[in-house]
């Protein structure tokens, strides 16, 4: 008797103005890349080294405007949060590239949102373990249609925002990163070959807040459109 092999969609994310959609391998988030942020959670705002965490590739919710996404409320929490971001998507492989080659591997940009289970993030980081289960979770990773770089160029300066409810909750500018998207991508390879297919959340602007089921968040990025999404009741 032969057992069946189960089947999946590989997840994507719809290409801006066409058909095509950006195949996701892996995702990769830095963390603490604004200093207000940094502030705001209790770091140090000292321009260190990045560090970085993933989310699975299923945790993707391709969302293009005017849709608004429903993202059920997570299990396992009682206090999600919101961190608006532009996400970079890589479209070629690369292993210890200097900052001034990064840009070779960008193929492009899109508004994400980093979906948080603070509560379980900062019970493992009190316990000085991973935060894997603050961070990757089902529909964990919102994101807006990509943008390609020979439509967008790279943004380095821009508004990026998010309300909730209608209510500002985020504001700050790409040029406010502590480190750039070039040295992002320099440092990430330095521990990963990455890949086509790979995307890389680059942080948020400080105000960061709880959100409950059935607020509507609305947020965006200079030059890179909105994104919109609906905290919906539980699955489980």
């Amino acid at each position: 008797m032969k057992t069946a092999i189960p089947a999946w969609d590989i997840p994507s994310v719809p290409v801006a103005g066409s058909d095509a959609v950006f195949p996701v391998r892996h995702i990769y988030c830095v963390g603490r890349n604004y200093a207000e942020h940094t502030r705001e959670m209790g770091g140090d705002a000292t321009k260190e080294a990045p560090f970085f965490f993933t989310k699975a590739a299923d945790s993707v919710v391709p969302v293009v405007p005017p849709n608004v996404a429903a993202v059920h409320y997570p299990m396992a929490t009682k206090n999600l949060h919101h961190e608006i971001e532009m996400v970079v998507a890589i479209g070629a492989r690369g292993a210890k590239v200097a900052p001034e080659r990064a840009q070779e591997l960008i193929w492009g940009y899109a508004v994400g949102i980093d979906m948080t289970r603070r509560d379980l993030q900062n019970d493992m980081r009190e316990k000085k373990r991973p935060w894997d289960i603050g961070k990757s979770f089902a529909q964990a990773a919102p994101i807006g249609p990509m943008h390609p770089v020979s439509a967008v160029g790279h943004p380095a300066k821009g508004r990026i925002w998010l309300d909730v409810n209608g209510a500002r909750r985020q504001q700050g500018d790409l040029a406010d990163m502590i480190w750039d998207v070039p040295h992002t991508i320099a440092f990430l390879s330095q521990f990963y070959e990455l890949m086509p297919g790979d995307l890389i959340f680059s942080g948020t602007p400080s105000g960061v807040g709880a959100v409950v089921e059935g607020d509507v968040l609305f947020g965006g990025v200079e030059g890179l459109g909105t994104l919109s999404i609906t905290l919906a009741p539980p699955l489980a």
